[in-house]
């Protein structure tokens, strides 16, 4: 393990943490591991490195239902140290950049900003009070996690999500944080790419299904 993905994970899981409103994570010998208890979440294990042994032995450990797996490691490797009591999910990515001060991005849409000292919320109201799109930070010290942007359906190819993630810059700038940190779906990908940001790892989620 890089000493980058290590302290990349180590900010994401605690930013995460905050966004989701979930206890601090705990670190294990494995990595850290975040009591979520919601319905078909049961705790969530992050391993900042993928080794067959240790996902292997931390899985067979996880008898119960609704356990999680995010390993740095590619699905087809973590999906072989694994039962199938396991479910493993898409392609995931780790991700930063380094926050910037920038003129905002122009947008006709209604900006609301909401929160406290370490999550914030970013939303995007079309003329009707529709909630078109919509993003959140949860601070990290330096760093500022980016979780749960969305557009509605009605509302994309709009160039809404590359206003939320400036508008969630931001404000991780006027909070102290000088570097961003999220974790990817293979859709969002393309897009924070397409910003500038840098991959640094592939992620893996997995379930316990059964």
């Amino acid at each position: 393990m890089s000493e980058a993905i290590g302290e990349l994970v180590r900010d994401w899981v605690h930013g995460w943490a905050r966004c989701r409103d979930v206890a601090p994570p705990v670190a294990v010998p494995e990595g850290y591991r975040l009591q979520v208890d919601r319905p078909g979440h049961l705790a969530r294990h992050v391993l900042p490195e993928f080794d067959p042994d240790t996902v292997r032995a931390l899985a067979d450990r996880l008898s119960t239902v609704d356990n999680w797996l995010k390993v740095c490691g590619p699905p087809e490797q973590v999906a072989a140290c694994l039962s199938p009591h396991w479910s493993v999910g898409a392609p995931e990515f780790l991700m930063s950049t380094a926050l910037q001060s920038r003129p905002p991005l122009p947008t006709s849409y209604t900006v609301e900003v909401a929160g406290n000292g370490e999550v914030v919320d970013v939303r995007l109201r079309a003329d009707d009070g529709e909630l078109a799109a919509s993003g959140r930070i949860g601070l990290a010290g330096a760093a500022a996690v980016i979780d749960q942007v969305e557009t509605a359906p009605a509302h994309r190819r709009r160039g809404l999500g590359r206003i939320v993630m400036d508008r969630l810059g931001a404000q991780a700038l006027d909070r102290g944080a000088s570097r961003a940190v999220l974790v990817a779906t293979t859709d969002g990908h393309g897009l924070y790419r397409a910003l500038g940001w840098t991959t640094h790892s592939p992620v893996t989620a997995a379930r316990r299904t059964s």
